[in-house]
């Protein structure tokens, strides 16, 4: 498979000339709308509990409680052993369910084991799992390992979709990272994903028009769709939108859709609020009236 050379200079240059599109009225409610239908509530950490997954599971249904008009976010995202809390929680509501899994965030340890991690998830109801690519044998060369884990995954997911999560940040360059989204799609990921949010730097809009051309690139090679999921560092609407200008700019409008595009936050949603009701009265909601994730 062909994978095109890239012009860091130019991929530089078009990324800030995206972000200097400025957005009407109109065109900022749609943006708003589309970003929070497009968001994975995610929560990983150590201390996650039962009820913290649940109250999560709450506000991905209805974001604002005091606004019915806000639709429901695309997905929550918890580790493994939250998986059953959040399915019960989610049941009957159209919210997808992503686990990460595979020896999230490193991606490595004993294979099999790594496998049972996602057959397990799927079976505990996850219906999309976010894996992270083997970096270690991706850097060192040994691309046909990668993939073969990669696809390995994919057949362990059964019928959930699969993300791959490059971790952008690891990668050292551009170059690195459409090679490494192009074995990712190439074997069999539905998703690519920027990064784990565990490293400095995670998304940035050059790493995500990069992986986007690269999207561009297979599905003119394969007519195959793939998705793209940015995350990590994604905290304000404004952000937010200069990522949804990437996108519709790079692949078009049917990429503008939760089935094939998402974002991955655990602090973007409550900005995106505050913008929506300030769009909505012209006046910002208080941020202690919004609920605490």
């Amino acid at each position: 498979m062909k994978v095109t050379a890239v012009d860091a200079v130019g991929l530089e240059a078009r990324a800030a000339m995206l972000a200097g599109r400025s957005l009407k009225r109109e065109a900022k409610m749609a943006a708003l709308e589309l970003a929070v239908r497009c968001i994975d509530l995610t929560t990983l950490e150590g201390a996650d509990t039962p009820g913290k997954v649940r109250a999560l599971c709450a506000r991905a249904m209805r974001p604002d409680p005091g606004d019915a008009t806000v639709p429901s976010v695309a997905a929550v995202c918890v580790y493994p052993f939250m998986v059953a809390v959040a399915a019960e929680a989610l049941r009957g509501s159209g919210v997808h369910l992503a686990s990460v899994a595979g020896a999230f965030p490193s991606g490595l340890g004993p294979l099999d084991l790594r496998l049972e991690e996602i057959r397990r998830a799927v079976a505990d109801g996850a219906d999309e799992i976010d894996i992270v690519l083997n970096r270690s044998a991706f850097l060192s060369g040994r691309y046909g390992e990668a993939g073969d884990e990669i696809a390995a995954a994919k057949q362990a997911c059964s019928t959930a979709h699969l993300k791959v999560i490059l971790e952008v940040g690891e990668l050292g360059s551009y170059d690195q990272v459409r090679k490494a989204s192009m074995l990712a799609m190439a074997a069999g990921g539905d998703v690519i994903k920027t990064s784990t949010g565990k490293i400095t730097p995670a998304a940035t809009l050059p790493f995500a028009l990069c992986m986007a051309e690269a999207i561009r690139e297979f599905h003119t090679q394969t007519g195959v769709v793939v998705g793209l999921k940015i995350a990590g560092g994604v905290r304000t609407a404004k952000q937010a939108w200069h990522y949804l200008v990437v996108v519709g700019e790079t692949l078009g409008a049917d990429w503008l859709h939760p089935d094939r595009l998402r974002i991955g936050a655990s602090s973007l949603l409550n900005d995106l609020l505050l913008q929506w009701h300030f769009q909505k009265t012209g006046r910002y909601q208080r941020l202690d009236n919004l609920p605490v994730d």
